[in-house]
């Protein structure tokens, strides 16, 4: 896997990542899951705004990269191929969830990594649609956490199969009205997480 340092430099480096398609995030409408919806990868452990952290729960695996800042969430701060239209505060394509229902969310991946762990973050009631996605603007906690893999140390993992979806079944907050859910799979072998935004609408 490339490095970050190495895939913003590249513009035409090979997409090798994971992104959201069921339900259709912001990335997948805007780009038709094309590229570059596969490569917005930045450092993990959201809402962490610093690089070089262990992660909690194996400290074996690659400290993080640098998470994105606040306004580059969407895009993972991502540069190339039109990425940044992805932090624009405009109206975006909603899709229809239900508070408290269970909802299945499909990775797509060029490649497949051995991943630590899935969070998904959503806004909080009082969030601004009128300003950029910010850390201020999530609930601080996810409202569903996926670790499939355990403690096991990353070595320890086999390969995952390359172009294999990857299948979750969540249980969405209570919400109501336009709000933002934010998925970061956090990858164990490399500092990079991948960072999708869904827009619902919220019944």
């Amino acid at each position: 896997m490339a490095t970050q340092e190495n895939i913003r430099s590249d513009e035409g480096a090979a997409p090798a990542h994971g992104w959201v398609t069921q339900p259709p995030s912001r990335a997948a409408l805007l780009f038709n899951d094309g590229y570059p919806s596969q490569a917005l990868e930045a450092g993990k452990f959201f809402p962490a705004t610093q690089g070089g952290l262990a992660d909690p729960l194996q400290p074996s695996d690659v400290p993080s990269d640098t998470p994105p800042p606040d306004g580059k969430i969407a895009s993972a701060g991502y540069a190339h191929g039109g990425a940044p239209e992805l932090d624009e505060v405009r109206d975006w394509k909603k899709v229809d969830l239900v508070s408290g229902a269970e909802l299945k969310v499909v990775w797509n991946f060029e490649k497949r990594h051995k991943t630590r762990r899935y969070h998904y973050f959503v806004t909080k009631n009082d969030w601004d649609p009128s300003q950029p996605l910010s850390r201020s603007q999530f609930e601080a906690e996810p409202f569903a956490k996926l670790e499939p893999n355990g403690d096991r140390p990353y070595w320890e993992l086999p390969d995952p199969p390359p172009q294999e979806p990857v299948e979750h079944t969540i249980t969405l907050p209570q919400r109501a009205g336009y709000h933002v859910v934010l998925g970061v799979g956090e990858v164990a072998d490399t500092g990079a997480a991948f960072y999708q935004v869904i827009d619902a609408n919220f019944a």
